[in-house]
């Protein structure tokens, strides 16, 4: 979906992601208020997540059939996203860098005007150092923040 003015709003951002490995599966879930900037051919989510390493800004770029997510702060983060490649990303900590891998076989935006709300839907695999890691099913839904 390409996008032929410009925006930005406040939002409430819940994003949930569900990771499978094997017959176990985990779900986390964060409720988180950020920005909704709509720009010609991408959109972009941004918000503040505290980890235990600290604070980290997320954001979420979204294209036609591609994307990322980047995280700067206590961690930095880079993970790239096209549907049915495999893409190389990286994840630094005061630790080190390990590579990350990704292949996305569903990657969808949607923004309803009228309701001022929308979703980002990612669903990939992931592998760390070479290794499988799971797989990752990322659902991003967002509002309008009243003010």
């Amino acid at each position: 979906m390409l996008y032929s003015t410009a925006g930005q709003m406040p939002v409430k951002i819940s994003v949930k992601t569900t990771i499978r490995n094997g017959q176990d599966q985990e779900t986390y879930e964060l409720i988180t208020f950020g920005e909704y900037i709509r720009k010609t051919s991408s959109i972009f989510l941004r918000y503040d997540e505290a980890m235990e390493e600290g604070s980290v800004q997320t954001t979420v770029k979204i294209a036609e059939g591609e994307g990322s997510i980047l995280r700067n702060g206590a961690v930095k983060m880079r993970l790239p996203f096209q549907k049915n490649k495999q893409l190389t990303g990286s994840y630094e900590t005061p630790y080190g860098t390990m590579e990350m891998g990704t292949k996305t076989s569903r990657i969808h935006h949607q923004f309803n005007e009228s309701r001022r709300q929308g979703e980002i839907d990612i669903l990939y695999d992931l592998k760390m150092q070479g290794s499988y890691a799971g797989t990752y099913h990322l659902l991003i839904t967002f509002e309008e923040e009243k003010k």
